[in-house]
């Protein structure tokens, strides 16, 4: 699509509403025109967004990419509290869910992770007949099974690539089922390669629990703060927010690993919404204000002392808290901002001893585009470029803060394209370079290079970045990550090139971008 003004472009953004009388949510490409590369300046993806005229592009060459069901949904939905999962699917396509166990067994109970954490999961194991012949009796049968074993309140039901490809009624299979069983039945349209952005599988998640879960508003909880994360948000990171809210006497609903439910149900009578990662939270907090008149916000996220104000003080303006929330924002600083300031210092005193600010590349989802290089900021850091596993138009005017606070610089977008990242991170030589394992990447490099994340399971403080303990948590990690080189040292001795030596020399990390848009 092509706008004549960019007054028409937001209205086309800003005024597209959710339809819940759908199956599904649309894809991220339709929806916000999602993209999965693009490698410029983030004032030129800004221009081009704006005007009308970002479009995707193939890959002739692509190392991964990314699952809707996989990347998010099954190790996630299936620790819903009193529920049930149904993976309507060939058996693969649920190994894994088997990873629930070594991503949330290291959570200390005291910490609050349940006793009794066995997930209930159960697949329609697809076969070659079912793809010729369709398997909504199949479904069906799993459907009853699931009740008789579990007695949930909600039983999930994701879908596959399979099940996409053939075009199973999956609907009809739950108009049929439903009657008779006492369990809500919550059919999510996730299959693997419906959208190139992952970002759609959160969509679909959020849609299923708009339609068939979230029920309407009884009473008004005042109190109630709906908070949703990725799971690349730590166990300490929630145990920080619900620490910030508590003292203000706000409760964090905090979904969905653990949560039950009941407290989906109950998202509709939240005093607002308030995001950890605005591109996730986005489906939900809209639909939410769409159907029940639930305020949100969708920037800034809780990362860095200054970010972290804002945020508090947004959810105060909602919650009738403005006063508390300006005491608590006080009392806070007092014990974090001098530990912030020796951090700052330290990377100064290096500064200093370099010639220049330390320079760091990291980000991984756009909302740690949208908060990192203001928390980097923060603690004397520049970032001459970032990269996004994707872009999508609902962080268009938070990406234009963003650039007015910071600056402009560069942005990679591609979705766990190791070979791109590593050609970026060559180039450019910064002292600190982060990636994950969804990213990939093998650097051969003297200079720094950490994780830009943990996972939800991580119950080590150390891991935090949300809040006041995460700004000062995640400085100290990022300081101690500059000074220790002797990882990256026996890694650049004793491992083989990943790539060769003409990767380098080339200049353009979308070597393999087709000209031709999509």
């Amino acid at each position: 699509m092509v706008y004549n003004t960019r007054e028409e472009a937001e209205r086309e953004l800003y005024e597209k509403k959710i339809d819940l009388s759908q199956n599904t949510c649309p894809n991220r490409e339709q929806r916000a025109n999602g993209i999965n590369i693009f490698y410029g300046k983030a004032s030129e993806l800004v221009d081009q967004a704006k005007s009308g005229c970002l479009k995707n592009h193939e890959r002739g060459f692509a190392q991964s990419s990314g699952c809707t069901l996989n990347f998010y949904l099954s190790v996630r939905v299936g620790t819903i509290r009193d529920s049930a999962t149904i993976f309507h699917a060939p058996v693969g396509c649920s190994s894994s869910a088997l990873g629930y166990r070594e991503l949330f067994r290291g959570i200390p109970v005291e910490l609050g992770r349940p006793v009794n954490y066995d997930l209930h999961w159960m697949t329609t194991n697809l076969r070659d007949r079912d793809v010729v012949y369709g398997a909504g009796d199949k479904l069906k049968k799993t459907i009853y099974e699931a009740q008789r074993r579990y007695n949930p309140k909600a039983i999930f039901i994701l879908t596959s690539c399979t099940t996409g490809i053939i075009g199973e009624d999956i609907e009809g299979a739950v108009a049929d089922v439903q009657p008779h069983i006492d369990a809500t039945i919550v059919p999510i349209h996730c299959e693997g390669v419906r959208s190139r952005l992952v970002q759609t599988g959160y969509d679909a998640f959020w849609h299923a629990i708009l339609k068939y879960l979230v029920k309407k508003p009884q009473k008004k909880q005042e109190d109630l703060v709906n908070v949703a994360s990725m799971l690349s948000y730590t166990w300490q990171d929630r145990l920080e927010i619900q620490r910030l809210l508590s003292k203000v006497g706000l409760r964090a609903n905090l979904i969905p690993e653990f949560a039950s439910v009941e407290q989906f149900q109950q998202l509709s009578e939240a005093a607002v919404t308030a995001p950890l990662c605005p591109t996730y939270t986005d489906y939900i907090s809209r639909g939410l204000e769409q159907e029940y008149g639930v305020p949100y916000f969708m920037y800034p996220s809780p990362m860095g002392v200054a970010n972290t104000d804002q945020w508090l003080r947004q959810i105060g303006k909602h919650t009738g808290k403005v006063d508390e929330i300006e005491a608590l924002i006080e009392d806070e600083h007092k014990t974090w901002l001098p530990k912030l300031q020796a951090i700052r210092s330290e990377f100064d005193r290096i500064a200093a001893e370099k010639g220049s600010k330390v320079r760091v590349l990291g980000s991984l989802g756009q909302g740690r585009l949208l908060a990192q290089l203001p928390y980097f900021d923060e603690l004397g850091l520049t970032s001459p470029a970032a990269m996004s596993q994707d872009y999508d138009n609902l962080i268009l005017e938070d990406l234009e803060d963003v650039i007015a606070k910071v600056g402009d610089f560069d942005l990679l977008v591609n979705t766990f394209q190791a070979a791109e990242q590593s050609h970026i991170t060559e180039q450019l030589d910064p002292d600190l370079t982060l990636s994950c394992p969804f990213q990939g990447g093998a650097y051969k490099r003297v200079k720094g290079s950490t994780r830009i994340h943990a996972l939800r399971g991580d119950p080590d403080p150390w891991s935090a970045q949300s809040g006041y303990t995460g700004a000062i948590a995640y400085g100290n990690f990022l300081l101690q990550a500059l000074k220790s080189s002797a990882f990256q040292k026996t890694l650049k001795a004793k491992t083989k090139d990943s790539y060769r030596e003409w990767w380098f020399k080339q200049s353009n990390p979308l070597y393999y971008m087709k000209p031709e848009s999509i």
